[in-house]
């Protein structure tokens, strides 16, 4: 019986036991459960926690944000704006890779072009409601929008109106404003360094090709009867022309103080360009609407009289990018300038 007993109290301890590990394990895993989760790495660039593309950028957004001074004061804007309208500014979007969510566009000058956007059209003369529905998280403006254009924007996403001395300080401080925006200010240096040396190797061609033969840039006025001059200090052909590239001005156009004026055909003479650049001011030069300025021009016995006209230097190009002082309009430019002057 003593045996037995104690054969008993032997198993009664060894159940104890066996219950006392599973109690213990179950214990251990309950513990694992609960453990908090590891924080997210941030594989971007710590601007919060979304998830990224292929570009670098949030795919689901932040709402981490700064202030930055426009010319209007100080806006607090997306440290990482996704959804940019940038009004006839798209092409420094495009330039550091970023699609625009509208593109600006005024009926009577129609759109940008040359950037081949596929994207719907704002136009800057109709209706908010086109930039209301395209639900901006950021709008950065250049000097188009008054003090009233810029409340109207501002109710819509926050808005950076670009300061004038920015605007009229060229392409590459625009760029690199906007690229500060946009939380990619690298992305500017690059493309400022690329640039810089394309008109470096520009500039030293174009002073063996021609060298202080002079160049102009005209445009003809269609629907009237005359052309424009573009001058010395047009921020849009000014400034990379004579500026940048170095190149000769006629006496008429390095004296001019506006930034673009009229031209009347009598006066066509006096300009004694050995070079014309010119561009229509809207449309393009294959454009049935456009043919009877053009005819009218280009039979003109005056401008059949011109120097550069008779010596076959006048280049008739694309207007949308030479109406535009911007960073991969002043690309395209130069594409042209190694098109027309290099021959």
């Amino acid at each position: 019986m003593a045996r037995l007993a104690g054969s008993r109290t032997n198993m009664l301890r060894g159940i104890i036991a066996l219950l006392i590990v599973i109690t213990a394990l179950a214990g251990c895993g309950n513990a694992q459960e609960k453990q908090p989760e590891a924080e997210p790495s941030n594989t971007g660039n710590g601007a919060g926690t979304g998830s990224t593309n292929n570009n670098g950028g949030q795919t689901n957004g932040s709402s981490e944000t700064r202030v930055v001074k426009d010319h209007f004061g100080e806006v607090e804007i997306p440290v990482k704006p996704r959804r940019v309208a940038a009004i006839y500014l798209e092409d420094y979007l495009v330039a550091l890779g970023a699609e625009p969510i509208v593109q600006w566009y005024h009926p009577s000058w129609g759109k940008q072009d040359y950037l081949n956007l596929s994207v719907p059209q704002f136009d800057i003369t109709g209706s908010i409601e086109a930039l209301l529905e395209a639900a901006p998280d950021l709008i950065i403006s250049d000097g188009y929008a008054d003090a009233a254009i810029y409340e109207k924007y501002s109710k819509v996403a926050p808005t950076y109106r670009m300061p004038d001395a920015i605007l009229e300080s060229g392409s590459t401080e625009i760029l690199t404003k906007i690229a500060d925006l946009m939380g990619v200010p690298e992305k500017a240096e690059e493309l400022i360094k690329d640039f810089e040396q394309k008109i470096a190797d520009m500039k030293a061609k174009l002073q063996t090709a021609i060298g202080k033969e002079s160049v102009a840039v005209l445009r003809l006025n269609i629907g009237e009867k005359d052309i424009n001059l573009l001058g010395i200090k047009n921020r849009f052909v000014g400034s990379i022309l004579y500026k940048e590239l170095g190149l000769t001005a006629p006496k008429l156009v390095a004296e001019m103080d506006k930034f673009i004026d009229t031209l009347s055909m009598e006066k066509l003479p006096e300009l004694d360009a050995d070079h014309i650049i010119i561009l229509t001011s809207n449309g393009t030069w294959t454009s049935p609407e456009n043919q009877e300025a053009i005819d009218n021009l280009l039979n003109s016995p005056i401008w059949k009289s011109t120097p550069a006209v008779k010596n076959g230097k006048v280049y008739q190009v694309e207007r949308t990018f030479w109406q535009s002082g911007a960073f991969q309009a002043n690309q395209l430019k130069l594409k042209d300038l190694e098109k027309y002057l290099l021959q």
